[in-house]
């Protein structure tokens, strides 16, 4: 009997270590058992994710929710993930959902920089909020029910019958119409083949097409000869950037720039003192006397030419003997 009794408080106990284990293996507290690194990361909203769901990589789970905190108005969310596991320091954390109505679990990407130590934070992604998407989903369920009451009580019959009773009554003249169409259409055709028309001789003209050729050739050796003439003034061009010709010494001489500037003024200066009558060149210019003795001399030797005209050879030569001696 006591042997008997022994056996079975045996299996009671390994019963319930096993049921333990399997409660514990459930709600992910055996994880704390087991050795792994710990990994934290912020959010602003984690879903209704609890302590225990599964962290997951590539659909892979590697470890379990251990701790979820308010702080600093955000979420952290502290997981513990197996020793083996690739996190590296620029892998990302997302919370998802494996159905509308499905458990929640947090997803890290593979990343490519180096592994992670224990303790320590990486980045998030923002979970989709499933209430906003419901929100949508329902405004457009009530856009399309609103579309659907706005058909209520419209039959195809008043939009097809006067269709249907036009091309009735009409049936014989869209009959010719549509027979002239394809009659018409069919000599264009035969026309275009046999070469006549307008559309006929641009098709099958080989002159039109000799004519294009040489068109096309032109333009190509007036091209060419375009490139050569902007390769001649490039040469002239970089000549005169480098000091090179006449017209490059002209430009680019500082002596030359210099002296006509000074000769530029010293003709500005010269221009100043005639207006202001300086010099002999200036009174000549500005004095009035010299001007009225200029024009009297002028008509005096007018008048003596008069005179002369007017007197023989003779008397000019004794006239001219007189004031001589």
């Amino acid at each position: 009997m006591k042997d008997s009794l022994e056996t079975r408080i045996g299996l009671f106990v390994a019963l319930a270590v096993l049921a333990a284990a399997i409660i514990l293996e459930r709600v992910g507290s055996l994880e704390t058992f087991q050795r792994g690194k710990h990994i934290n990361a912020l959010f602003s909203n984690v879903q209704d994710l609890k302590i225990g769901d599964r962290v997951k990589m590539a659909g892979v789970e590697i470890g379990r929710v251990q701790d979820i905190q308010l702080t600093n108005n955000r979420v952290l969310v502290m997981m513990k993930v197996h020793p083996t596991a690739q996190v590296k320091t620029d892998s990302i954390a997302t919370i998802k959902f494996t159905g509308l109505l499905g458990q929640n679990f947090v997803a890290v990407g593979f990343g490519t920089g180096q592994a992670i130590k224990d303790n320590t934070f990486i980045d998030s992604d923002e979970p989709v909020d499933l209430s906003a998407m419901m929100q949508k989903l329902e405004k457009v369920a009530d856009g399309a029910q609103k579309l659907t009451e706005s058909f209520t009580g419209f039959k195809i019959d008043t939009l097809v019958g006067p269709l249907r009773d036009f091309i009735s009554a009409n049936k014989d003249p869209l009959t010719v119409t549509i027979s002239n169409m394809q009659a018409f259409s069919s000599d264009i055709s035969s026309q275009i083949s046999q070469g006549k028309g307008t559309l006929g001789k641009l098709i099958h003209d080989e002159s039109l097409y000799n004519t294009a050729i040489a068109t096309v050739s032109n333009l190509q050796d007036t091209a060419s000869e375009i490139k050569v003439t902007i390769a001649e003034a490039r040469k002239v061009v970089d000549k005169v950037n480098s000091g090179q010709g006449t017209v490059a010494m002209l430009m680019n001489d500082g002596q030359l720039y210099r002296e006509t500037t000074e000769s530029m003024t010293n003709l500005k200066e010269i221009l100043q003192k005639m207006n202001k009558g300086q010099g002999t060149v200036g009174k000549l210019v500005n004095d009035q006397e010299f001007y009225r003795n200029a024009k009297l001399t002028l008509q005096k030797l007018d008048q003596a030419t008069e005179s002369l005209e007017d007197q023989g050879p003779l008397s000019v030569l004794g006239l001219a003997v007189s004031k001589l001696f």
